[in-house]
């Protein structure tokens, strides 16, 4: 079990700080690192060599149906990120604030399994200062909300993020405008930002499988990828915008663990 070695707090707006953070951007954190860190985690597999996936004002999806591992594959992306120390803020639009640290924790639990139990409670306790989580209700979550919130967080030097990570965005019915806001304000900011899409067994993709809930909406996104149950595996498949490093084995998720893996 991972310890929590600093006391977490939570405010009315639902938002989780560590009152010890003490690592400002830019400056170097000298925890031991593992080289073989990121091994496992999804970006490895899936970023150009030597590029990242996703540029400054690049919008990221993992689409799946209910129950397929959306979150969990969202929290392996945000744990690569924060292996190297860039700021995460995770926005949560369905879950409370202390749900989302288990899931951080069950997921961190699984990658650091196989490293010494010293190290990987170090490296856990260094990535907690680059990770913020905020929650909102759904139709408490506007652009010019979010925008206040960010201004907050950077004018009071509590938290600059770099990479925006939004669970629970509903999809059904996508506001194209509403997106559209959003972008201009993740590349006005030098950011970028994930989404998880909920997709439906009972709708009929569209035209390279693009579910109907992001054909109006498809060209804001640059890289999508889809967790595609079939059988007893789950495949992690690209639509749009990411490749895995040539040769690589196909990729899928451990329906056990929801840790992504090879295909063997």
């Amino acid at each position: 079990m991972l310890k929590n070695s600093r006391k977490k707090q939570t405010n009315q707006n639902g938002m989780l700080r560590d009152p010890e953070r003490g690592i400002t951007p830019g400056r170097k954190d000298n925890t031991m690192q593992n080289n073989d860190t990121t091994l496992r985690t999804p970006l490895k597999f899936l970023e150009l060599e030597n590029q990242d996936i996703l540029k400054e004002g690049g919008f990221g999806a993992i689409l799946a149906r209910a129950g397929v591992g959306k979150t969990a594959f969202l929290i392996q992306i945000a744990l690569d990120y924060l292996l190297r120390k860039q700021n995460i803020l995770y926005i949560s639009l369905n879950d409370p604030v202390e749900k989302i640290c288990l899931w951080y924790e069950e997921v961190y639990r699984n990658i650091s399994k196989s490293w010494d139990k010293k190290q990987a409670q170090d490296q856990w306790d260094s990535l907690l200062p680059h990770r913020f989580i905020m929650t909102f209700k759904v139709e408490g979550f506007t652009i010019p909300i979010l925008e206040e919130r960010l201004n907050d967080l950077t004018e009071q030097g509590v938290f600059s993020p770099h990479i925006l990570v939004i669970d629970g965005f509903p999809f059904d019915e996508p506001d194209e405008k509403n997106l559209s806001d959003l972008k201009n304000l993740v590349k006005q900011r030098s950011l970028n930002a994930w989404f998880t899409v909920r997709t439906h067994r009972h709708k009929e993709p569209g035209p390279d499988g693009m579910p109907v809930s992001l054909l109006t909406v498809k060209d804001l996104f640059d890289v999508i990828i889809q967790l595609q149950p079939i059988g007893s595996e789950i495949h992690v498949n690209a639509l749009k915008g990411a490749a895995q490093t040539e040769g690589a084995p196909e990729l899928l998720l451990d329906p056990a663990t929801l840790m992504v893996k090879n295909k063997s």
